[in-house]
């Protein structure tokens, strides 16, 4: 309040009416862009900080930056082999890579007036695009048989476009029907806000943990025989049950609740797609056919795929 009340005072103090003539030409210049840079600062500021933006944008650029660097070689590698499961699931990560950084640049769009609707429609589509991601890659490779099968991609696609498509009707209509502030971190004190996100985090986190479940139980030779998708389930699964245990504690009295909730969102936006390709996508364009032939083989020699021969 001092700061205001002394920036409140200075204003007073120069001001044409009260403490002289108008300032022309160059000094009226100087002073009007000076407001509008302190004007334009402050809105930047005024949701979360520098450092917050900072720890959202700069791994979103560095990610693109990498893909952008390696785009060439890794379509080449795309046309070269042929692999529409390769080709659908590289397509959509640049999609929601694009959708990503817009939404991690334009974080000051949630405290500028006139523009929430615009905030809140970025972000419908940008987590949508990442839902789709996270949900269709574990169906997919839930499926028995998912070796460069065409059909079972489009099938996998059409379920996880109609839960993502029902998820964000639903988010839609609590934000623009029933005006709860799902995207605006400004508003802390919302119950329905926090209901939203519970409901839709205890579904995520009792969906992996069943996944885990099934894992450790007689029916784990039903599941992907890879290591890698076990550890991809375990992190999210941690991940999503954080958030369901911060969104459930903001709700009740914020404080530690909130902190761990920004913090959260930021660790998933910043670094889920990355770890997404890393863990599925990464061997493919590195690798040649023989070696990744080889890994897999390790992969499921790990997972116990192959006791059954040794019995």
């Amino acid at each position: 309040m001092t700061n205001f009340s002394g920036a409140f005072s200075i204003t007073e103090a120069s001001s044409p009416t009260e403490a002289g003539p108008a300032r022309t030409g160059t000094g009226a210049g100087t002073a009007s862009r000076d407001e509008f840079i302190f004007r334009l600062s402050s809105s930047a500021t005024a949701c979360h900080g520098f450092w917050h933006d900072a720890a959202l944008v700069l791994p979103s650029v560095l990610f693109v930056l990498y893909l952008g660097f390696h785009a060439r070689s890794n379509i080449k590698k795309l046309s070269h082999r042929r692999s529409f499961v390769m080709i659908g699931y590289y397509g959509l990560l640049w999609f929601a890579v694009l959708l990503n950084l817009g939404w991690c640049f334009l974080q000051v769009w949630q405290c500028t007036p006139g523009k929430q609707v615009a905030w809140n429609l970025l972000s419908l589509f940008a987590t949508s695009a990442m839902l789709f991601l996270e949900i269709s890659i574990v169906a997919f490779l839930l499926k028995e048989n998912y070796a460069s099968c065409l059909e079972t991609l489009a099938r996998t696609f059409m379920v996880s476009g109609l839960f993502v498509g029902v998820d964000l009707l639903l988010k839609a209509i609590f934000i623009f029907g029933f005006g709860v502030p799902l995207f605006l971190d400004t508003e802390i004190a919302d119950r329905g806000k926090w209901g939203v996100w519970c409901t839709n985090k205890l579904l995520l986190t009792a969906a992996y943990g069943y996944i885990l479940f099934v894992h450790f139980s007689k029916w784990r030779d039903k599941l992907p025989p890879r290591s890698a998708f076990y550890n991809y389930v375990i992190v999210m699964f941690v991940t999503t049950a954080v958030m369901l245990f911060a969104c459930g504690l903001a709700g009740i009295s914020g404080g530690f609740g909130l902190w761990l909730y920004n913090l959260t969102v930021v660790c998933y936006h910043s670094l889920y797609l990355p770890f997404l390709y890393v863990t599925f996508l990464a061997d493919f364009f590195k690798e040649e056919d023989w070696l990744l032939d080889s890994a897999y083989y390790s992969e499921m020699k790990d997972a116990g795929f192959f006791d059954a021969d040794w019995e």
